[in-house]
């Protein structure tokens, strides 16, 4: 799936939680988009054509790397040993995220260094652009939008409150302004 579509996942799968922090939300969103910082190979020009299919659900696509990914984050978090829990259910949404949506033949080497086994994902999934993704993608935009209707927050109450309080101004602006109109029918 698309790198957008996990930021969007992990954010609305956070606020299923009441209680969390600002930033645990964030370590939320960033634990359901972790795994594709080995899509960075992409950059074929860098790393040569093949770097990404040959690293790509590899390198970070595994339990190693969610461990050391969500001990980190957990370091620094409230509740530690709960928000290690709550980060690597995000990861391995990412993983299942993957398995149906990344099309077929593209596996998960869960086990990688260790193992390089991989799961056939090839009766299970979807191509990489298919009406599947396109239907999450919308469902997970209106949730998000939803979100910061009904909570007052949006994905950037971390990391830019300023822009998330001036967002979340002309959300309530706008809201006024359809009211206005419908009281004037």
């Amino acid at each position: 799936m698309q790198v957008p579509i996990h930021l969007m996942a992990g954010w609305c799968t956070a606020n299923l939680l009441p209680g969390l922090t600002p930033r645990q939300r964030l370590f939320c969103v960033v634990a359901a988009a972790v795994p594709d910082l080995d899509g960075v190979t992409y950059l074929s020009w860098i790393f040569g054509p093949d770097a990404f299919w040959n690293w790509h659900h590899k390198a970070c696509h595994n339990l190693p790397f969610c461990v050391i990914v969500c001990l980190a984050m957990a370091a620094y978090s409230p509740a530690k040993i709960g928000s290690f829990v709550l980060y690597a259910v995000e990861f391995h949404l990412h993983l299942a995220m993957d398995v149906f949506g990344s099309g077929p033949h593209w596996g998960i080497y869960y086990f990688w260094p260790f193992s390089n086994w991989c799961g056939d994902n090839t009766r299970f999934s979807w191509a990489f652009y298919s009406w599947q993704n396109l239907t999450i993608a919308g469902a997970l935009l209106a949730w998000t939008i939803l979100i910061a209707a009904r909570e007052r927050r949006t994905p950037l109450e971390a990391i830019m409150p300023n822009l998330d309080r001036e967002l979340l101004e002309l959300l309530a602006g706008r809201k006024a302004e359809i009211s206005q109109v419908e009281e004037d029918k």
